[in-house]
């Protein structure tokens, strides 16, 4: 990527998004998608190269087992935006991509999960999604290399349901944005002033000292994104929390492939191709952390991690972890679920955040709702409103039970 300028060219732009991951750069492309849209739009990033990001840090997989409709349409968009991505950006540099759709197997040991299954099931199907249900021998023929000993249910989907290449989506997001105009700078946003009654924000000053005017602001910085609210006086009920994890190889490899398996204890696997595996969990006790906290615990995978994961898959107890790290999700504490539009006082301040770890797979529709809001008022494509930011006021949680 070549270096970014730290300057922005303007002190006045109609949209300033900050923050250039995943979720700020799909907003900036899809504006640019925006006949009725002609303004100038910055995007600030304070770490263009993007390294400790969440979304550098991403599963980057995507599902349609949520136990609210709204969240199942979102992804149906992600995976038709995926398998479609060239015709919707019309470019044939924009490389043909798909989704390896090995599913997410959610298994349940208790029949109250199992419960929440078949309540779920019910949801999904309504939205057209092809869930099915597997009793414990069900699982153990189609997948004979689980221990499904204390296995209740299972549910998966392998359509439309699975790995996909969000760095490739990502990166073209920026490249495109920027060559329709989108401005991105290397900097940060250090202050947010107001207008004289609080309801309009006025500007952003950034870390080099310029003052930015601008008609409208999108808080787009992830884990970050109750620091940028609390500039414009506003709380906001997002916070770091830390996720770990782990590539490994296996010595006795599985000779199928691998659903993104949920673990009732809540640690998750997947395939990673080539022989390899992708696993990842987080402490019992999962408390908000610092946004440049990546400390590995390097004890969690052997003494939490791993002998869970042997355990379900005994064919994984011999194995060797070549790659981990630390990543965040921007957890939403009251309900999990997405922060998105406008603030009911500070009018253009739009929040699109808190997405819990399930961002990635969120960013397309997402962008599209954000841009269709900034420039038209209103969602145009697909009802966005539940995500509004007056059931946190009001303490009014939309709850979203199908949380990794």
């Amino acid at each position: 990527m070549a270096t970014l300028n730290t300057t922005p060219a303007h002190d006045t732009y109609d949209v300033v998004i900050i923050g250039g991951a995943i979720m700020g750069s799909s907003t900036a492309w899809f504006l640019t998608e925006q006949k009725d849209f002609q303004g100038r739009v910055l995007v600030i990033e304070r770490d263009p190269s993007y390294e400790f990001s969440s979304t550098a840090h991403t599963n980057s997989c995507m599902r349609q087992q949520y136990s609210t409709e709204l969240n199942v349409r979102i992804s149906q968009f992600a995976a038709d935006f995926v398998k479609n991505i060239r015709t919707y950006m019309n470019d044939d540099r924009v490389p043909e991509l798909s989704i390896r759709s090995f599913g997410y197997m959610y298994l349940a040991d208790t029949e109250a999960f199992a419960q929440a299954l078949r309540e779920n099931i019910k949801v999904q199907h309504k939205a057209g999604a092809a869930t099915q249900l597997m009793t414990p021998d069900d699982i153990k023929a189609r997948y004979p290399f689980y221990n499904v000993d204390d296995i209740v249910l299972g549910s998966i989907n392998t359509v439309d349901e699975g790995y996909w290449d969000g760095a490739a989506v990502f990166d073209w997001w920026r490249k495109l944005a920027r060559e329709r105009g989108v401005e991105y700078v290397h900097n940060e946003v250090v202050a947010i002033t107001k207008n004289a009654n609080g309801t309009r924000v006025d500007s952003v000053t950034l870390a080099s000292g310029e003052v930015i005017h601008c008609g409208q602001v999108v808080n787009a910085s992830g884990p970050r994104a109750a620091r940028t609210a609390h500039m414009a006086g506003i709380d906001i009920p997002v916070e770091p929390r830390k996720r770990y994890s782990w590539i490994f190889s296996a010595e006795n490899p599985i000779d199928q492939d691998l659903p993104l398996t949920i673990d009732p204890s809540g640690v998750h696997v997947r395939e990673n191709g080539g022989g390899t595996y992708q696993a990842g969990g987080h402490a019992d006790v999962d408390e908000a952390v610092e946004p440049d906290d990546f400390t590995m615990d390097h004890g969690f995978w052997e003494n939490h991690a791993w002998p869970i994961i042997a355990t379900r898959i005994p064919q994984f107890e011999a194995v060797k972890v070549t790659h981990q790290w630390a990543g965040h999700y921007a957890t939403n504490t009251l309900d999990h679920n997405a922060v998105l539009g406008a603030h009911p006082e500070v009018s253009n301040f739009m929040f699109q955040n808190g997405f819990s770890g399930h961002g990635l797979q969120q960013s397309p529709a997402m962008g599209r709702g954000m841009a269709e809001l900034l420039v038209h008022g209103e969602y145009r494509s697909l009802d966005l409103k539940p995500f509004g930011f007056e059931r946190i006021l009001s303490k009014t949680p939309m709850i979203e039970k199908a949380v990794i």
